[in-house]
């Protein structure tokens, strides 16, 4: 078995006869938006999806900015690259950002009406003079063409994820930008050689986002936890599919 998947667990799991709060992270409802069924046999059922390999280059691209960003905070300077397109701001010296950044913590907000605790990770944040948030968003990737807009069908995640870490910041008092930024960061692929270094090329894409769809979210997603009906899948599940193949196979 492997050392990085249990596929049967029994803790962290949603019991709708208790009265503690029930912590759900901001991906574990981008999951139910794509698929309510993988949701549901997750956090009710204690299986969850197969991973995927971990990204560890985008991790690292990851690290390096927050290293950047935070020597920036440390002599109260802007960013570069955001001064260069207009942006005004530095970032924000807040005592929570350890924690704003820790995955198993992040902003976190209760949702009285389902007693769930919200919760996502965020990678920095700007403040402006007047004293507003603004969200910044790492990304990494290597394409052959430029990035210019977030226009892939992946991208939608990506919007609604930096909307979820609007909305949670607002939850918690804070006067939140519309706008959020992606530094979305390019491993160069036309370089004549290695050299033991790999160059990208860093787009700053802004984006305008809306946290209307949040709270709708969050009660279907609390509508399907406490059912004790199985869901059905999303229309684009791949790991849905495949189980209905396979179980297709072998009752042929």
């Amino acid at each position: 078995m492997s050392k990085y998947y249990t596929p049967k667990r029994t803790r962290n799991l949603y019991d709708p006869s208790s009265k503690m709060p029930y912590k759900l992270s901001r991906s574990a409802i981008e999951l139910f938006m794509e698929c309510p069924r993988c949701f549901y046999i997750d956090k009710r059922l204690g299986t969850r999806r197969p991973p995927g390999f971990p990204f560890s280059l985008n991790s690292a691209v990851d690290n390096l900015l927050k290293k950047e960003f935070d020597a920036l905070r440390a002599n109260k300077e802007p960013h570069p690259l955001l001064k260069a397109n207009g942006v005004v701001g530095i970032p924000a010296m807040n005592d929570k950002l350890d924690e704003w950044r820790n995955n198993f913590k992040g902003v976190q907000y209760k949702h009285e009406k389902t007693n769930l605790l919200i919760y996502g990770a965020i990678d920095d944040v700007l403040e402006t003079p007047s004293g507003e948030y603004v969200l910044i968003e790492f990304k990494a990737t290597s394409k052959s063409e430029p990035i210019t807009g977030l226009t892939a069908d992946h991208h939608e995640g990506y919007k609604r994820q930096v909307e979820m870490y609007q909305w949670l910041l607002r939850k918690n008092g804070y006067k939140v930008s519309d706008t959020a930024y992606f530094f979305y960061c390019n491993g160069l692929r036309n370089k004549k050689s290695f050299d033991k270094k790999l160059d990208f090329e860093i787009s700053l894409i802004p984006y305008k986002g809306s946290d209307k769809w949040i709270e709708e979210a969050i009660l279907t997603a609390y509508n399907c936890l406490i059912s004790d009906k199985l869901p059905t899948a999303g229309d684009d599940c791949d790991f849905c599919a495949y189980r209905k193949a396979v179980k297709s196979h072998f009752q042929k």
